[in-house]
C-alpha cells in the first residue's frame, strides 16, 4: 500500500499548485517579496509609506453556504465570499488590505474544483488591491466526504494609528447610515437551508418566481466588498466616520453593539429601508419571528456607518460619488439607561 492508495494524491496537489501559481502572481502588489510555494510569504510593509502603521488582521470562513455549493456544483463564488468577508472585517477599523492567505481542506482533492475556488479568491484579491500571498491545500481522506471541502481566509491590512476607527468617539446624537447588502452574504445559511430545502422541499436549481431566479442563484450571490465605496472616505483629509459595523452572523442586533462605547445604545428604525424580497420570502416561508430575522440575517443592510449628524449628508454624498446610491440614515445613537450594556433598540 502507498500514500495514494490511502487516499492522498500528491500529484493532484502538485497539479493544483502549478495551476494556481499564475492566479496568485496576478494579484501581487509591489510589497510582495516572495513567490508562491515558499514556506512563508514575504511582504514589505514600508511600501505603503505609513508613518505609524498599525496592522489589522482577521480570519473567517464561508460557513454552511458551502453546502449550497456542494449541492449545486457551483464553486466559483466561494472565493469571492471569503475574500470580501475578510476585507470588510478589517475595513470597519479603517484598514485597507495588504495580503491574504487561504486554507482549503478536502477529503479527495479535485484539481478543477480547487482551481475554480482559487480563481474566485484571486479575482476578489485583485479587485480589493490585496495580494494573494500564499495558502495551504490539505487532502484529508476519511475526514471530509467526497465532494466536500472547507475554506478559511486570513487577511492582514494596515492603517495609520491616528486614523484607526474604533467607535470610541461615538456619542449620543450621532447618526447611523446603512449600506445595502447583496443578499445573505455568508451568514444565516443554516436557517435559510432549513426553510428552503427542508420546509419548502425545493432543489438548488428550482426557480423561485417571487425572486425571479433559481435557489442556487439567490443563495450563492457573492458577499459584497464595501472597500471600493468606503476607501475614498478613508483617504480624505477628514474621514468623518466614527465607527463601522460589518453585519454578519448575529445580524444588526449583535454586530452593531460591538462598536458602541459604554453608556450608549443604537436606535434603529426598521421602516427606514425596504427589506429585500429575499428576506421577506424567507420570513414568510419559514414563519420566522421578526426578532429572529434581525438577529440571523443582515436584512438588506450589510454595513452600518456612524457619523456626526452635521456630517451625514456629506458622507452620503461621498458614498454616492464612489458608486453607492443606496446609503441612507437608518437610526441614531442614544444614551443608554444606567448600567445597560450597549445594545440595539428597534423602532417601527
Amino acid at each position: 500500500m502507498d500514500y495514494k492508495q490511502s487516499g492522498v494524491d500528491i500529484d493532484a496537489g502538485n497539479e493544483v499548485v502549478r495551476r494556481i501559481k499564475g492566479l496568485a502572481r496576478g494579484t501581487f502588489t509591489p510589497g510582495v517579496l516572495s513567490e508562491l510555494g515558499s514556506f512563508g510569504g514575504l511582504f514589505r510593509l514600508g511600501e505603503r509609506g505609513h508613518r505609524d502603521p498599525v496592522l489589522v488582521a482577521s480570519a473567517d470562513g464561508v460557513g454552511t453556504k458551502l453546502r449550497v455549493a456542494f449541492m449545486s456544483g457551483i464553486h466559483g463564488t466561494i472565493g469571492r465570499d471569503l475574500v470580501n468577508h475578510c476585507v470588510n472585517d478589517i475595513l470597519v477599523q479603517g484598514a485597507q488590505p495588504l495580503f491574504f492567505l487561504d486554507y482549503l481542506a478536502t477529503g479527495r482533492l479535485d484539481p478543477d474544483v480547487a482551481v475554480t475556488i482559487v480563481e474566485g479568491l484571486a479575482a476578489a484579491c485583485r479587485e480589493n488591491g490585496c495580494a494573494l500571498l500564499g495558502g495551504e491545500t490539505a487532502e484529508m481522506p476519511g475526514f471530509y466526504a467526497d465532494g466536500e471541502y472547507d475554506v478559511a481566509g486570513f487577511i492582514v491590512g494596515s492603517v495609520e494609528r491616528d486614523r484607526l476607527i474604533d467607535g470610541r468617539r461615538i456619542v449620543p446624537g450621532d447618526v447611523l447610515l446603512g449600506l445595502p447588502s447583496s443578499g445573505l452574504h455568508t451568514n444565516g445559511y443554516s436557517l435559510a437551508r432549513r426553510i428552503v430545502f427542508d420546509g419548502l422541499k425545493l432543489g438548488v436549481h428550482d426557480r423561485v418566481p417571487e425572486l425571479g431566479a433559481t435557489v442556487a442563484e439567490v443563495l450563492l450571490a457573492p458577499h459584497r466588498s464595501y472597500l471600493p465605496v468606503i476607501r475614498p472616505l478613508l483617504e480624505a483629509p477628514r474621514p468623518g466616520i466614527k465607527g463601522m459595523a460589518h453585519i454578519t452572523g448575529g445580524g444588526i442586533t449583535d454586530n452593531l453593539p460591538r462598536i458602541l462605547p459604554p453608556g450608549t445604545e443604537a436606535v434603529v428604525r426598521t421602516g427606514s429601508w425596504e427589506v429585500p424580497p429575499l428576506f421577506q420570502w424567507l420570513e414568510r416561508a419559514g414563519a420566522v419571528p421578526r426578532e429572529d430575522m434581525l438577529r440571523t440575517f443582515n436584512m438588506g443592510v450589510g454595513l452600518i456607518v456612524a457619523v456626526r449628524p452635521d456630517e451625514a449628508d456629506e458622507v452620503i454624498g461621498g458614498l454616492r460619488a464612489a458608486g453607492e446610491p443606496g446609503a441612507r440614515v437608518i437610526g441614531r445613537i442614544a444614551a443608554a439607561p444606567d448600567g445597560q450594556v450597549p445594545a440595539v433598540r428597534y423602532e417601527g
